[in-house]
């Protein structure tokens, strides 16, 4: 569990996927909905897909209430990291590490130490909420490019 002082959390999950097969999720935000594990994800509004560098989207986002968030690639490295941010500052990032003996392990982190306003995420325990949200995202993911090559959208 984070810190005050460290601001980020992170969930880690061994994929059995290449690293390739996974990132081709991650950098298409049209897909994003379909490995939300918060629920919150309603539906793409704008997008370049696949994402790059300095890219952005924007997600509908219902949580109480019905809103629309503009987030923008800030770290990108083909198949191995990306990072995105809106203009609150929170980042949400992807790190692939592929395995040895085979799979990819996934690193999903929520960092809002870059926040305007990070006591507010901890005031409202967004942070500890992310937690089990990332890992059934990370779940979702692993469901989603495990499949047999042939039953893949």
């Amino acid at each position: 569990m984070a810190t005050s002082k460290q601001r980020s959390v992170s969930v880690e999950r061994l994929i059995g996927a290449p690293a390739e097969r996974i990132f081709a999720v991650l950098a298409d935000p049209s897909r994003h909905c379909e490995i939300d594990g918060s629920g919150t994800l309603s539906r793409l509004t704008t997008s370049t897909a696949p994402l790059t560098l300095g890219s952005t989207f924007s997600m509908r986002i219902k949580a109480g209430v019905s809103y629309t968030v503009k987030n923008r690639v800030l770290e990108f490295k083909e198949n191995r990291l990306i990072t995105w941010a809106h203009w609150q500052g929170q980042r949400w990032s992807y790190r692939l590490e592929p395995q040895p003996d085979g799979g990819t392990l996934v690193r999903e982190t929520f960092d809002w130490s870059t926040a305007k306003l990070p006591r507010s995420i901890e005031l409202i325990r967004a942070h500890r909420k992310n937690v089990p949200s990332m890992e059934k995202t990370l779940e979702r993911l692993a469901a989603l490019v495990e499949a047999p090559a042939g039953d893949q959208s």
